[in-house]
């Protein structure tokens, strides 16, 4: 279908001082209209930005723009990470399945919402393609839309399809999209990758995220039988599942045979993939991450990460101390959807140790790091030295527990610690 395209400097003139705008998320970035509105700086002032995590440079954070832009940031990437432990932007503590709403009734309207579609079918319809988590509620609310129409942007199915009469200004681009290397896996990352595989079950439906542990959960799954997927978002691991017949869905109750997911990150491949396959399905964040959704699938096994875990169970996985390091996301979410799951495995999984030495499983947490996930709704946490399960257990108990996992230099002082606190063992200690 033709359509009518202006420059990404013509279409960002709409945006005023004191306006909030929307980013699309991650590999959907509209990075042309991001570039084009901070070209605009000197004569702009006070304008919020609002999103997620995103790909690309984020020249909207620098201090030299500070009077003139103002990060509302949903989730900390590392493009922003910097800026937000200056004080030069914001972070808003969330779910993902929260952020829809925030739209919706008006928390944050929105005035402006820059997005990145594929071109238009002979419908006239666009797709929102690798991001419709929260970018569906935006351009349903936001007052004026802005598109970047891209090529490259694959056509996904689920309910990322938007009208070219509900778009403002549309901006031709042919760009390729944002994409997350495949890691380097270390004989740790592949460790904890086997130790949680040994506790997923065939058909079971899986929850994951990007990153060295997920893919090296991935890998080590290739024996398995009859995966599905329902997660926030997935990238080229499951592709190479579902090449080898791993990934079929057909045990799960809701899209029975289908990927569902709410945004992607990874390389062109994945891309590729889901361009026009019904075997994908994107929705937003509210249904993708609503446990009312997620519990009905059987086996759910959700896999998330930590920064650090105290021994009593209290996960922090959004800031190091007082510094945000990324967000809320959707840890929480999926941890409680999989508990809720018939046999379903919430799992929190780290390294023992961090890249400095540092353990991860500590007496206390770090002054100021935010509990992302309490003790009330840890379930399984594996580390390279095994796997705990802390349902059911006392804070003596979980101490015990999560002490055998821990790195072997760090033990004693966990189980001195608790000695102190609680009393009567010291069953883990040398």
């Amino acid at each position: 279908m033709k359509y009518r395209t202006i420059s990404a400097a013509e279409a960002v003139a709409v945006v005023e001082s004191g306006n909030r705008v929307f980013l699309q998320t991650a590999a959907a970035t509209p990075q042309r209209l991001i570039d084009a509105l901070v070209d605009r700086a000197d004569e702009l002032r006070n304008v919020e930005i609002v999103s997620l995590h995103t790909e690309g440079d984020a020249a909207y954070v620098r201090s030299e723009y500070s009077d003139s832009f103002r990060l509302n940031a949903l989730f900390v990437g590392r493009n922003v990470r910097s800026a937000v432990q200056e004080g030069l932007a914001d972070a808003i503590p969330i779910f993902l399945s929260d952020v829809p709403a925030l739209f919706y009734r008006n928390v944050l309207p929105l005035d402006v919402a820059f997005v990145h579609v594929s071109p238009p079918d002979r419908h006239g319809y666009c797709s929102l393609g690798v991001s419709v988590d929260a970018a569906r509620a935006a351009v349903h609310t936001a007052k004026t839309v802005i598109a970047q129409v891209n090529p490259n942007m694959p056509r996904t199915h689920g309910e990322g399809l938007l009208h070219i009469s509900h778009i403002d200004s549309m901006v031709d681009v042919d760009d390729p999209l944002p994409e997350g290397p495949r890691h380097e896996l270390t004989d740790i990352e592949r460790k904890i990758g086997q130790n949680i595989a040994s506790i997923v079950e065939n058909g079971a439906t899986l929850q994951m995220g990007i990153g060295a542990i997920p893919d090296a959960t991935l890998a080590a799954l290739i024996h398995h039988r009859d995966l599905g997927i329902h997660t926030e978002m997935f990238s080229d691991g499951v592709v190479d599942l579902v090449e080898k017949g791993v990934v079929t869905g057909r045990y799960k109750s809701t899209h029975n045979g289908i990927i569902v997911a709410s945004f992607l990150l990874g390389t062109r491949r994945l891309y590729d993939f889901v361009d026009d396959n019904p075997l994908v399905e994107m929705f937003g964040s509210d249904y993708v991450n609503d446990t009312k959704e997620i519990r009905k699938n059987p086996r759910v096994t959700a896999i998330n990460s930590a920064i650090e875990i105290d021994m009593t169970g209290q996960v922090c996985a959004d800031s190091i101390g007082h510094r945000h390091f990324s967000g809320v996301g959707g840890q929480m979410d999926f941890i409680r959807g999989a508990a809720l799951s018939p046999d379903g495995k919430p799992i929190i999984a780290l390294p023992s140790v961090t890249k400095r030495g540092e353990s991860r499983i500590v007496p206390v947490l770090k002054a100021g790091a935010g509990v992302v996930t309490t003790r009330a709704h840890v379930q399984y946490v594996v580390t390279e030295y095994g796997i705990v399960n802390l349902h059911g257990k006392n804070m003596r108990q979980r101490a015990e527990a999560l002490a055998s996992i821990a790195h072997p230099d760090f033990r004693e002082d966990i189980c001195r610690t608790a000695h102190d606190l609680y009393g009567g063992y010291r069953k883990v200690c040398p």
